[in-house]
């Protein structure tokens, strides 16, 4: 099994903070695509964005998570905030078409069988420019993010809420990870 752990949740519940964390401590990193896809398609004035074509940006966002795993060493530790399984999720909460390929895909694509899941934290979420989802449907997404989790059979572990140094530690200390 690859050392490959994901942080799933709703948005704004603190995971890219915590992989910021990470990464300072020295360990490897992949942002969260959705993000990165509504960034560059919001410069180009494109199309896949969750606001004007939720399909186009599913299908970004699988093909990108896709290009993310396929680059990772396969014996390196790696957090990923977000997984494959996130944008099938994202779809299923969309009520988007998702093809029997993408759940073949999720069921050859191994990530560690311990998943981080991150609760929605109402004290720390916020909208941004790239976020325009209200706390509402964090909390819808987080819930769908976990039934999606377990029916592919992943161990959900949840992050409690506190600060970001402990909840950094607290994932350390779950994988016994000394730095």
């Amino acid at each position: 099994m690859k050392p490959f752990y994901i942080f799933t949740g709703g948005p704004g519940s603190g995971k890219s903070s915590v992989l910021e964390a990470l990464a300072s401590k020295g360990y490897s990193v992949v942002p969260e695509v959705g993000r990165a896809i509504i960034k560059q398609q919001m410069l180009q004035h494109g199309q896949a964005l969750p606001w004007q074509d939720k399909q186009l940006f599913y299908e970004q966002m699988l093909e990108c998570t896709i290009a993310d795993y396929n680059h990772q060493k396969e014996d390196t530790l790696t957090f990923f905030d977000r997984g494959l399984l996130d944008s099938i999720g994202y779809a299923h909460l969309e009520q988007l078409n998702v093809l029997p390929a993408h759940y073949t895909l999720a069921h050859t694509t191994p990530y560690a069988p311990v998943v981080f899941i991150f609760p929605p934290w109402e004290a720390i979420y916020q909208k941004d420019t790239e976020r325009k989802q209200d706390f509402q449907l964090a909390t819808q997404t987080h819930a769908i993010m976990r039934i999606t989790y377990e029916k592919f059979g992943y161990h959900l572990v949840e992050v409690p809420c506190t600060s970001i140094a402990k909840r950094t530690e607290f994932i350390l200390d779950y994988l016994q990870l000394k730095r």
